[in-house]
């Protein structure tokens, strides 16, 4: 039987110890049978056990192989597009509850990590750089929009702050989120998935789905079984393949890049981010770093569209950290990865039901870690009958990638090179 193992990362390399689970091998019942076991999937077994249902989840290779495991760690607020454009996209009934969803889904994984024990370096504090004053009434604006929503955990940085909080001349100021934090993603996935199986959940790795019988009583199978459930829920996103093809066109694999260095000394990684915040620039094609539990700088930026992977991310990452961090020079990278992500054109998540059992949430876009865990949580509410939420996300409106699978990436990649050049130059 053939085995996927995790890529080479960092996280893989320091991730805790997980047991060894079993690819199926025979036909099993359960109520909802899960695709995935990222967070998104893993989020929607979580709220369905802790609510009584039977979950199985299959996974194609390991618990959080994909962006789920290799992401940057980044809890980040909100939606990759903001609610401003919720707004535009899906009327103010639906607005009103997208928006005030925005902000739940890193309580969620902080009442996650307390109730079930889960290791994976949870630190808070969140920054958005600006590098121009373009960026700076960006951050303002967006301050204010966050807080009509209610939430009040902002705080506006000049020059003189962010300099406390990044030792980085590239920055005139930012917006600190209280709320904001980074994590082990990989080590985030794997206590999630035990928690999982503490409430009799079942999760099978080196089981890709081939093939789903829809009906009544759909069949989710793999090489070597079968699960027959009354409730499907696809949590694939940028590793789903065509199993769905209904969902693949209107959306786009896209690689994201990722190095981490050696260790840090304390003093040196205490001197780049003294507070040990994390930081994303707030270019359309945005920079991201933290330090990781060991003092390590994980930096990653860039998107590739279409999701190929690069021959030496080390070449495309290191010019970028060391224009922010030129005093690390002569720190040499250890780990070097890719992960992708699924982007839709709007940049907004696509949620649904097709058949009427079968459920789906994908497309987060380069913003997933705390959407999943909404995702899960709406996604549950549904298939409990409270689908007032779940219906809010699903009327968004989605539309097809220009130029269709073919074009699509050669045309974004145009469109993401219109959008680089007018943050060079801060238009």
């Amino acid at each position: 039987m053939s085995h996927t193992p995790y890529p080479s990362s960092f996280y893989a390399a320091t991730a805790n110890a997980a047991p060894l689970r079993h690819a199926l091998s025979s036909n099993v019942e359960t109520d909802v049978c899960v695709i995935g076991a990222g967070y998104t999937g893993l989020s929607t077994a979580l709220f369905l056990l802790e609510h009584g249902f039977r979950v199985v989840v299959l996974e194609a290779a390991k618990v959080g192989f994909g962006a789920s495991g290799r992401n940057g760690g980044q809890i980040v607020n909100s939606y990759s597009r903001d609610l401003d454009t919720v707004e535009r996209s899906a009327g103010s009934d639906a607005a009103r509850l997208i928006g005030a969803m925005a902000f739940e889904g890193g309580q969620i994984i902080r009442e996650r990590v307390k109730q079930y024990d889960i290791n994976c370096d949870l630190k808070n504090g969140g920054v958005f750089a600006a590098m121009n004053s373009k960026q700076m009434r960006h951050l303002e604006a967006q301050k204010i929009l966050w807080e009509r929503y209610g939430y009040r955990q902002l705080q506006m940085l000049d020059q003189s702050d962010i300099r406390d909080v990044v030792a980085c001349e590239r920055y005139i100021g930012g917006m600190l989120d209280q709320g904001g934090g980074h994590i082990h993603p990989l080590n985030l996935a794997l206590g999630e998935a035990a928690a999982v199986e503490s409430l009799g959940g079942i999760i099978y790795e080196q089981s890709p789905a081939i093939r789903i019988d829809r009906g009544a009583n759909p069949r989710v199978h793999t090489k070597h079984g079968e699960v027959r459930a009354k409730f499907v829920v696809v949590a694939g996103n940028a590793y789903l393949g065509n199993l769905v093809p209904e969902l693949a066109a209107k959306s786009m694999p896209c690689g994201t890049q990722v190095v981490a260095t050696e260790p840090l000394t304390a003093e040196l990684a205490a001197a780049l981010l003294p507070q040990d915040y994390c930081v994303e620039d707030c270019n359309y094609l945005l920079d991201y770093f933290r330090l990781s539990a060991d003092k390590r700088l994980i930096y990653g930026g860039g998107v590739v569209y279409g999701a190929r992977d690069p021959a030496d991310i080390e070449s495309i990452i290191r010019p970028k950290m060391l224009k922010t961090f030129p005093q690390l020079c002569d720190i040499k990278i250890d780990f070097a990865w890719t992960g992708n992500f699924l982007m839709t054109l709007s940049r907004l998540p696509q949620v649904g039901r097709l058949d009427g059992n079968l459920y789906y949430s994908q497309g987060c876009s380069g913003h997933g870690v705390t959407y999943t865990h909404i995702a899960g949580k709406v996604i549950a509410e549904a298939l409990r009958g409270q689908a007032e939420r779940f219906d809010a996300f699903a009327g968004l409106p989605h539309y097809p990638f220009p130029g269709g699978q073919r074009f699509s990436a050669p045309l974004s990649a145009l469109g993401a090179l219109y959008y680089s050049l007018r943050d060079r130059i801060g238009f």
